[in-house]
């Protein structure tokens, strides 16, 4: 990984080297390599809208986020609730533990906890924008075209695909499946639940508001 710090500019700091090293050694590889994909197509496309890293938005925070935006999928990382706040959790813990000063590990907590909430995430300061903008482009392509000439082939290269949007689906299925509250009505967790027949039945949103008062007129 070292040689892709310098090849990418990627922020070369202890705490993002540490940061990796946290990720790499829990997580499989797939979703080591989505996670530095991520914060490179994330930045590219900061860049095409004219936000430059460093200058206007914390691009050390920026990666903290990207790197570790998936940690809840991992082992250590799943926590008992949705798998995106279990991994703010654990990244926070780990960065505040490791030097990072309150404001920007709660920004580093926003950024993940927020990167699967389409329609908000792209509305908060540019860390969180970008750290859902990235997982969004390298998991689906959205936004890809707005990627630079040969990136995309280059950051691939480095960091191979493997089963990265597929693994990332089984691994939250699984999670569901074990525990049923990790996919709380209406969230990303749940709607991949829904899909696959997994975690438990969902009442319609009419009964449960007709069951909200019993007796009441």
């Amino acid at each position: 990984m070292s040689d892709h710090f310098a090849e990418f500019s990627m922020p070369d700091t202890d705490l993002t080297r540490m940061a990796y090293d946290l990720v790499s050694s829990m997580a499989p590889v797939a979703l080591t390599h989505h996670s530095v994909r991520t914060y490179l197509f994330g930045r590219a496309l900061g860049e095409a809208r004219g936000a430059r890293a460093g200058a206007d938005y914390d691009d050390e925070v920026f990666f903290l986020a990207s790197v570790l935006h998936d940690v809840g999928l991992t082992e250590q990382g799943d926590r008992g609730g949705r798998f995106e706040v279990d991994g703010a959790d654990l990244a926070a813990g780990f960065v505040r533990e490791n030097g990072l000063d309150d404001e920007r590990t709660r920004v580093v907590w926003e950024a993940i906890a927020l990167h699967t909430s389409s329609g908000i995430a792209h509305r908060m300061r540019p860390e969180i924008a970008l750290t859902h903008a990235g997982t969004a482009a390298d998991v689906t392509g959205l936004g890809a075209g707005a990627l630079p000439g040969d990136l995309a082939g280059r950051v691939h290269a480095a960091f191979p695909r493997g089963e990265a949007g597929r693994g990332l689906t089984e691994i939250i299925v699984d999670q569901i499946a074990r525990n049923p509250a990790k996919a709380p009505m209406g969230t990303f967790p749940a709607e991949i639940a829904r899909q696959h027949g997994a975690g438990d039945p969902v009442p319609g949103w009419a009964e449960i508001v007709a069951a909200a008062w019993p007796g009441v007129r």
